[in-house]
């Protein structure tokens, strides 16, 4: 008898998940086509229509469904099974996976990188830079091992480790009447043309939050695709802005042209953390990735 791949199964569970061929494929690091064929093999294999293909998607059958279900306990099966044989019970040995976010992952990953291997020579990290909503599908489609993100991200099915609270700094041109402000407050940016990083990036959200604005304000207004560039604006004189600390104190080039202050009430304006599918074999090595990096940054903030 001819039984279904492991990959075909990982086919499937990833557009369970996502409910796109598109992402799916993306998740999975495969093409469209590679895995639009993939699930037509194992729809002829098994002799049962699995999905069905949509103009904005696609959704999975009655059959489909439980064989997504089985699917996905004989993935998580499988990726016990490698690494308890990998690891043999150590901790942090063998490959694993961390993603990261871009407005963390250049101020965290080059020290962290560096501590871990040190600490766990046997440990191969692949790192993987993406915006928190394609490190959800990865962690679920267990292309990820862990992910660091920005919390609070309440997802079923996704388990996350607070590691600290992420200041926000206010940061204007030089020249900026508010770069002189005593007692600086959130709300002295309510008539401020506000600088923000494009859609998708959590930053955003959270940096209107900060200022009382409405998610969807100022779509029309011309975004930032990174802090590098946010700052680059700022300097420029097109705005002012809030930039992590996080960032700020890590490696984000802000030069003398752009004025960075603390307002007079600390603004902790996201909580980093990471995250892990859970039930994953690896939450213990997810756990202990997430304690040496809390480790760095106090003793560089100390």
């Amino acid at each position: 008898m001819i039984i279904p791949t492991l990959r075909q199964l990982q086919f499937l569970v990833a557009l369970g998940e996502t409910g796109s061929f598109s992402r799916a494929a993306e998740a999975c690091h495969v093409t469209q086509p590679t895995l639009s064929a993939g699930i037509r093999e194992l729809e002829d294999l098994l002799g049962v229509k699995l999905a069905e293909r949509e103009a904005r998607g696609a959704s999975l059958t009655h059959a489909g469904e439980i064989a997504l279900a089985r699917a996905s306990a004989l993935l998580n099966d499988a990726h016990a099974l490698v690494q308890a044989v990998q690891s043999a019970g150590a901790l942090l040995t063998g490959p694993f996976h961390l993603g990261a976010i871009p407005t963390i992952a250049p101020f965290v990953l080059p020290q962290t990188v560096r501590a871990l291997n040190t600490a766990y020579p046997d440990l191969k990290l692949y790192l993987h830079e993406d915006r928190t909503a394609r490190l959800i599908d990865q962690l679920r489609t267990r292309t990820l091992d862990a992910a660091l993100i920005a919390l609070p991200w309440d997802t079923p099915g996704i388990e996350t480790m607070t590691l600290l609270d992420d200041e926000f700094l206010f940061a204007a041109p030089a020249n900026h009447p508010l770069a002189a402000k005593n007692g600086l407050a959130p709300e002295d940016l309510a008539d401020e043309n506000l600088l923000l990083l494009e859609d998708g990036h959590c930053l955003r959200d959270h940096a209107l939050s900060i200022c009382r604005m409405p998610t969807g304000a100022r779509k029309d207004q011309v975004a930032a695709t990174s802090l590098g560039t946010l700052v680059n604006m700022i300097a420029g004189g097109l705005g002012v802005s809030l930039l992590p600390k996080l960032a700020v104190d890590h490696g984000l080039n802000v030069g003398s042209d752009v004025a960075v202050r603390e307002f007079v009430q600390p603004v902790i304006g996201r909580r980093i953390g990471i995250a892990w599918r859970a039930g994953s074999p690896r939450e213990a090595d997810a756990r202990k990735v997430g304690e040496v990096i809390r480790e760095q940054l106090t003793a560089t903030a100390a």
